[in-house]
């Protein structure tokens, strides 16, 4: 069935849309709600008439927004945390205590809803995360997860420990690769020497 949209259907369509939709979609949530209509000249016209509207409303709240988030777009805020001797969290960091933390230090209210956080934060350091406004303005900041005064001698020693290994495996990749190349060139020393002993067997035969 061809309808025409009133409202905004998130991930379906916006006011003002024509579109082909399956009767079922159609009869039993489109229509019974006032969301859509059938394509008539009528229900365009009016479709028409709330799109415009709809884009001057839209274009009122973008550019409340716009002011906002220049204010958030490049900020990094940062926040403090239990560590365990994994380096793991003892709980986790949320979309909410990311909009307090952006509310109390960059003055800026921010509704824990337009935080995009796909998953809790679980580890320390930095992360970038997007702040939703409206569907056109997006602002941009560092969430940095450090650790709290109490887990600081916990995570310097996990970080020394890290660091220790990773040397031991970067001097270890260096022996390894070292003792390779010597072990070809030996195999090229070797295969020359044994090339030119059969040149001169064939040689000494031919003579």
């Amino acid at each position: 069935m061809k309808v025409v949209f009133f409202e905004d259907v998130e991930g379906t369509a916006q006011v003002g849309e024509v579109k082909e939709v399956k009767n079922g979609f159609a009869r039993n949530f489109l229509l019974p709600r006032g969301t859509a209509g059938p394509a008539t000249k009528d229900n365009l016209q009016r479709a028409n008439s709330l799109a415009q509207k709809e884009a001057r409303r839209q274009e009122k709240i973008d550019g409340e927004a716009r002011g906002i988030s220049a204010k958030l777009d490049g900020y990094t805020v940062t926040l403090e945390a239990r560590v365990g001797e994994t380096g793991r969290l003892f709980g986790s960091i949320t979309n909410r205590d990311i909009a307090e933390a952006l509310t109390a230090k960059a003055g800026v209210d921010v509704d824990p809803h337009i935080v995009l956080l796909p998953e809790p934060i679980r580890d320390i350091g930095p992360r970038p995360v997007t702040i939703k406004f409206t569907r056109n303005v997006t602002a941009e900041v560092t969430v940095d997860v450090v650790p709290d005064e109490a887990s600081r001698p916990v995570v310097e020693k996990l970080m020394a420990e890290r660091a220790a290994q990773a040397e031991a495996e970067a001097k270890a990749a260096a022996e390894a690769k070292y003792r390779a190349e010597a072990e070809a060139k030996a195999a090229g020393a070797a295969a020359e020497t044994e090339a030119e002993s059969e040149v001169e067997t064939d040689t000494e035969t031919a003579e």
